[in-house]
């Protein structure tokens, strides 16, 4: 068994094709690689917007609200490698994934480093071909730059900037039909425990 453990986020509130997505890559980390796993999913779950107060940087104690991020946040500072999924909306990534990478605030506010090096990885997921994928793929990016984290993907020809999966608005039976997505997540995982074991070795 790895000593390396991922986090898995689905940021859909559906039990879909998002969720089906994330669910696959966390079953390939554990299979493929022996990785132990944790799965989060905003599905019924409470999760309050940041509203900039600073009381996680005046407290350094956490976060004002206190909702379902709370038995997250531990989960994040252990995690070497996330794998964050979003379904498009309108194009871009849905709000309670966003809502979740906004609260990680809290997290940082105690320790600016708290997410360095960790491996973060994207998984967009839409109803159409061309749905928004990348954008949200590349705001995940974007998230994992900002926070020292070190966001990668499968490489050219086939997964360039991480996963991308086509669901034909068929839910969890869409992503499982998408060969050359569910390709995409592989490679892009493959890549990410390659890199988060050269980082822990």
């Amino acid at each position: 068994m790895s000593s390396l453990f991922a986090l898995g986020i689905s940021g859909s509130p559906r039990k879909a094709a998002t969720d089906a997505a994330v669910r696959y890559a966390l079953g390939h980390l554990e299979d493929k690689h022996g990785l132990s796993t944790e799965y989060f999913s905003v599905r019924a779950k409470k999760i309050n917007f940041c509203i900039h107060c600073d009381y996680c940087i005046r407290k350094k104690q956490g976060c004002v609200h206190k909702d379902d991020l709370q038995d997250l946040y531990p989960v994040m500072e252990q995690a070497s490698i996330w794998v964050l999924g979003s379904p498009c909306y309108h194009g871009h990534i849905s709000a309670q994934l966003k809502a979740i990478l906004d609260r990680t605030r809290a997290v940082l506010a105690r320790d600016k480093r708290a997410l360095e090096n960790k491996v973060g990885i994207g998984i967009g997921v839409g109803g159409d071909r061309n749905g928004g994928q990348e954008l949200v793929l590349h705001t995940i990016q974007d998230f994992c730059l900002i926070n020292r984290m070190i966001p990668v993907s499968g490489g050219a020809f086939g997964a360039n900037l991480g996963g991308v999966v086509w669901s034909r608005d068929q839910g969890g039976q869409g992503t499982h039909e998408d060969g050359e997505g569910l390709a995409s997540i592989r490679k892009s995982l493959n890549r990410a425990v390659a890199l988060a074991r050269k980082l822990h070795s």
